[in-house]
C-alpha cells in the first residue's frame, strides 16, 4: 500500500513538472478568481434569469482542463483540478485571516458609511462558508464530468484522434455538460438554499451560464488545439508518460 501511495505522488510530481508552469498558474488563478467573483450577482432586467460574475473567468478553467485531458489524459486533468482546489482553499483561508485582522480597507473611507462598507469588504474577501463549500463541490464534480466525458468522446475518433474535428467536438460537448453541472450544482446548493433562488432561476442560470461560457470556449479553443499540437510535437510530459507506462507494466 505504501509503495502505491509513493508511486501516486511520484506520478503527480512528474505531472506538475510536465504541465507548463504558465498553464498551471493561470489555471489555479482562474479557479480562485471564479470562486471570488461568484459572490457578485449580475443585475438583469428579468426576474427569471440569474447569473453571477464567475462566468467571466470559469471558461478558462474548462479550456485548460480540455487541453490537459487531450494531452495527458482525464486522470491527469482531474489531479490538476484537485491541486487547484487545494491551492484555492489555502488562499481562501489566508483571505479569511486577512478579513478578521483589525483594520480599514482603503475603499471604505466614505463619510458616514465607513463601518458598513468596511464590514462588507471583509465579508466579501473573507468569504462565506457556504459559497466556498458550494463552489468547491460544484467545480470538483464538474471537473470530473468534463474530463472523463472529453476522454470518452475522444475514443470515438479512431482514424484521426488528433485532428481538429476530434478536438473541437470533444471540447465543446464536454465543456457544455461540465459547465451545466458546475452552474446547476452551485445554484441548487448555494443560490437556491441560501439566496432564495427559484428552481426556474437555477435552471436558467445553469443553461445561460453554460451557453456564455461555451461561447468563450469556442472563441479560444483554436488556441487550445494549437497548444496541444505543440505539446505533442515537443514531447511535453515524456517523463510523466514513461513513468505511468512503467506503473501499468508492473500491475500486469
Amino acid at each position: 500500500m505504501s509503495s502505491k501511495i509513493k508511486n501516486y505522488f511520484t506520478e503527480f510530481k512528474l505531472l506538475l513538472r510536465s504541465v507548463p508552469g504558465v498553464v498551471t498558474v493561470f489555471f489555479v488563478l482562474s479557479v480562485f478568481a471564479m470562486n471570488l467573483l461568484a459572490n457578485k450577482s449580475i443585475s438583469l432586467p428579468v426576474d427569471w434569469l440569474a447569473l453571477d460574475c464567475g462566468i467571466i473567468v470559469s471558461w478558462f478553467a474548462f479550456l485548460t482542463m480540455d487541453m490537459v485531458t487531450k494531452h495527458f489524459g482525464p486522470k491527469a486533468a482531474t489531479q490538476l483540478s484537485v491541486f487547484a482546489i487545494a491551492v484555492n482553499l489555502v488562499f481562501c483561508l489566508l483571505m479569511f485571516i486577512g478579513s478578521v485582522i483589525p483594520g480599514v480597507w482603503g475603499e471604505s473611507f466614505v463619510e458616514g458609511s465607513e463601518d458598513v462598507i468596511n464590514g462588507a469588504l471583509d465579508n466579501t474577501f473573507g468569504g462565506t462558508w457556504y459559497v466556498l463549500a458550494g463552489s468547491t463541490l460544484a467545480f470538483l464534480v464538474s471537473a470530473i464530468v468534463n474530463n472523463f466525458t472529453n476522454a470518452a468522446i475522444g475514443l470515438a475518433f479512431k482514424k484521426n484522434p488528433d485532428g481538429a474535428v476530434a478536438y473541437f467536438l470533444r471540447s465543446y460537448v464536454s465543456t457544455a455538460i461540465g459547465q451545466f453541472a458546475d452552474n446547476m450544482i452551485f445554484a441548487l446548493v448555494v443560490s437556491h438554499v441560501f439566496f432564495g433562488w427559484s428552481i426556474v432561476q437555477c435552471v436558467t442560470c445553469a443553461v445561460t451560464g453554460m451557453v456564455a461560457e461555451l461561447l468563450c470556449e469556442v472563441a479560444f479553443s483554436g488556441i487550445g488545439y494549437a497548444v496541444c499540437k505543440k505539446w505533442k510535437k515537443e514531447q511535453i510530459g515524456k517523463a510523466y508518460f514513461d513513468f505511468s507506462e512503467s506503473l501499468k507494466e508492473e500491475t500486469k
